[in-house]
Order: structure tokens, then sequence, then C-alpha cells
């Protein structure tokens, strides 16, 4: 398959607005565990608002991150740039599908520990958290490198859509 030049808006899109749920994620995830606990304890939570948003939150997660999948899958994403070293190439081709891993992977077992009761898919959950949070912050740093360091256009194809004509 042929690459594309850049993004699709629609790429642009679902990344942003899977960056912000992802986001809100962490800012909820106290009211989870708490409620958490009490499930776990076999009590029923009190109903709690960012409880609910950390719930729905992280099935849109999945959906939209499916969505996100099928067009890579599809369209395919822009090369890195030439000039870039083959082992960061490599570290941004690792780093991306270990995103979508999380992407898939956190809220599949955060839905099983939740609607299915299942414990041991409640600590994979908790298990993967750290090292999402942690890619979050390597995949800003390395944009923040490219932009300010190595002065190549990876930040700015992330904020501007690219018609799909395919590079050669």
């Amino acid at each position: 398959m042929s690459k594309p030049a850049g993004y699709s808006r629609t790429q642009i899109a679902l990344h942003w607005i899977v960056a912000a749920i992802i986001g809100t994620q962490f800012v909820f995830h106290e009211s989870m565990v708490s409620a958490w606990r009490a499930v776990r304890r076999g009590g029923v939570p009190e109903f709690d608002p960012l409880v609910a948003a950390h719930v729905w939150g992280g099935l849109l997660i999945l959906a939209l991150a499916a969505w996100r999948l099928a067009i890579r899958l599809k369209r395919g994403a822009p090369p890195p740039p030439k000039e870039e070293h083959p082992s960061l190439k490599m570290a941004a081709n690792i780093v991306h599908w270990t995103f979508y891993a999380l992407m898939i992977v956190l809220p599949v077992t955060g839905a099983a520990a939740w609607f299915g009761g299942i414990g041991f898919a409640g600590e994979v959950h908790e298990f993967f958290k750290l090292p999402l949070l942690a890619l979050v912050a390597l995949h800003v740093a390395a944009a923040l490198y490219h932009q300010f360091v190595l002065k190549t256009d990876v930040l700015a194809r992330m904020k501007r859509a690219q018609p799909c004509r395919p590079r050669p």
C-alpha cells in the first residue's frame, strides 16, 4: 500500500478527540477506584456521574480506536520524515501500535471488570494505566522533539489535513 502524504480530517479529529477523552479518564479515575472498591466488597456504589463518565468514556475510546484503526489500515498513515534516523522510525512505529493495543485492551478489561465482575480484568486494567500514561508523555515529548530539535513537519501533520493523494 502506498502511503498518503498526510492525515485526513477524520484521522486528525479522532486523534484529538481520543486524546481528550483519555485525559479525562485520568481525571475520573479516583471516583472509579472508589466505586470499584465498593463493588469488590459486595456493595453497590452510589451513583456518581464521574463513574458513569469514566465507564462511557472508556467504551467511547474503544469505538473510536476501532474506527481509527480501520481508517489507518485502509488509508494508511504518512511516512516518517525521510531524514529521521531508522531507530526513531522504528520507535515511532512501536509507540503507535502500542497505543492502538492499549486503546483496545484498557476499555475491554475495564468493561469486563465493571460489567462482568471479573477481578483479574480489573487488575490488568489498573496495571496498563501507567504504561499508557508513560506512552502519552513519550508521544508528547517526541512530537516536541520533532518540532523544536529536528524541525520536521510531524506536529503540523496532526493539525492540518492533507488530501488523500498517495505518495509513490
